[in-house]
């Protein structure tokens, strides 16, 4: 819903935040974990132009005084506690943050004569995970991606029959997730030449990234008790970048029959703000509308809020710098851009599907919404398609080319969502630089 804290005139004490160029105006409020750079426990906070409010000094001092549970329920390591509380929690808290944050509160004037204890500047702090992921799955949502990979492979049919029909996903490896700025060490695997009589081990040579959303599970569902979707985006906490690193030869000798493994375990980078579901409530948007000769959703799928509302406006964007871009400062360049808005299911139909079979999701589970991609060939969200698997290399500034990613290159996931009568709120950033491996 939409309320006085997404009001485009609120002006913060915090002068940063007013900035027309941040991704955190007062309006965003997104939650974090940090740990100060020079040493120290790790401990939530919540992104305010360039500086982070911690949320446990702020309680410590009364701040939150009154207010409802989900202050005490912020102040640990991560934010699987409050995830589990719930909407009505979670508004509460946005509410109360918004009020102390504000420049014309009485609550604002005391947190302002606080503001040495109770803020740190970002650039002083190492960001963590934000919670403590137990599961990790990952989707196909994407009816352009699907349909430019199907091509690759069956030109003459490239949607395998059930696409339209059912969310198609795999489980992929929590452990594996690593904050923005993590290195990704280039991995190594089992690869097949076409010309060749047996596969060979070693490091992957066509290495790619995935621009995604992923999305942070809220309360979850008991075992057996399936979501249902009406209901399905209650238990969405928040979203945030995520990058699903591929290696594009180790996935194409391993996915049959089962999919993705190795290929993907590696590593999968997410940014370190989660971005509210309340904070997107102005950026909702109608599901795209299905072709007439498409199914519509079976009953478990369908619901007519998340038909009207459903999506989200979410603009995104891949940056490529390489190392000889760094060296010779040049700034890192845009390889697409694309809408959320445009995935075939939503995420309230991935929440719904993932637990009809009475799966039980957790708070801080993540869920990936699969390669984000459009029509055009500017919008497409990972290598394998904008050079159409290596048979169209993309030029860069440098004079380099690249069919897949090299060694000292840096990829970086941008998103934030514009509306006119609304105050612009972005994510941040989700980067990651290539580092080779030593086989």
């Amino acid at each position: 819903m939409i309320d006085a804290t997404h009001d485009p005139a609120l002006v913060s004490w915090v002068e940063s935040a007013n900035d027309p160029a941040t991704d955190f105006p007062i309006q965003n409020l997104p939650f974090g974990v940090f740990r100060p750079a020079d040493g120290g426990e790790a401990r939530t906070g919540v992104a305010v132009g360039d500086q982070i409010l911690a949320v446990a000094e702020a309680h410590r001092l009364g701040l939150f005084e009154g207010a409802p549970e989900g202050a005490a329920a912020v102040c640990g390591e991560a934010l699987n506690a409050l995830m589990g509380l719930g909407a009505s929690a979670w508004n509460g808290m946005r509410q109360r943050l918004s009020e102390m944050l504000r420049e014309d509160t009485a609550l604002g004037a005391r947190a302002a004569k606080e503001a040495k204890s109770i803020l740190r500047p970002q650039r002083d702090v190492v960001m963590q995970l934000p919670a403590r992921v137990g599961n990790y799955s990952d989707f196909y949502a994407s009816l352009a991606h699907a349909t430019n990979v199907g091509s690759m492979m069956r030109p003459d049919n490239p949607l395998l029959p059930n696409y339209k029909w059912v969310p198609i996903g795999y489980h992929g490896r929590a452990s594996s997730i690593v904050v923005s700025g993590t290195p990704v060490k280039r991995p190594q695997g089992q690869t097949k030449a076409d010309d060749s009589p047996a596969p060979r081990f070693g490091p992957s040579t066509r290495l790619d990234y995935e621009l995604e959303v992923g999305l942070f599970v809220g309360p979850g569902n008991h075992v057996g008790s399936p979501i249902p979707i009406a209901e399905a985006g209650a238990h969405i906490f928040g979203l945030c970048l995520l990058n699903d690193w591929s290696a594009r030869d180790i996935q194409a000798w391993e996915y049959q029959p089962l999919g993705p493994f190795l290929s993907k375990s590696f590593a999968t980078s997410i940014s370190p703000w989660v971005v509210t579901t309340a904070a997107l409530s102005p950026f909702r948007t109608p599901a795209p509308s299905r072709s007439p000769d498409d199914p519509q959703p079976l009953p478990y799928l369908s619901d007519e809020h998340d038909r009207s509302q459903g999506a989200c406006d979410i603009g995104l964007e891949v940056y490529l710098q390489s190392r000889a871009m760094r060296e010779r400062g040049l700034a890192a360049q845009r390889l697409s851009r694309v809408s959320f808005a445009g995935m075939y299911w939503t995420p309230a139909q991935l929440i719904a599907h993932h637990s009809s079979n009475g799966c039980n999701l957790l708070p801080g589970d993540v869920l990936g919404s699969g390669t984000v991609s459009g029509d055009a060939k500017d919008s497409r969200g990972c290598l394998l398609e904008l050079t159409w698997r290596g048979s169209e290399p993309i030029a860069l500034a440098s004079g380099e080319t690249r069919r897949f990613l090299e060694d000292g290159d840096i990829v970086t996931l941008r998103g934030g969502c514009e509306r006119q009568g609304y105050r612009r709120i972005g994510f941040g950033e989700c980067s990651g630089e290539v580092v080779a491996v030593v086989p």
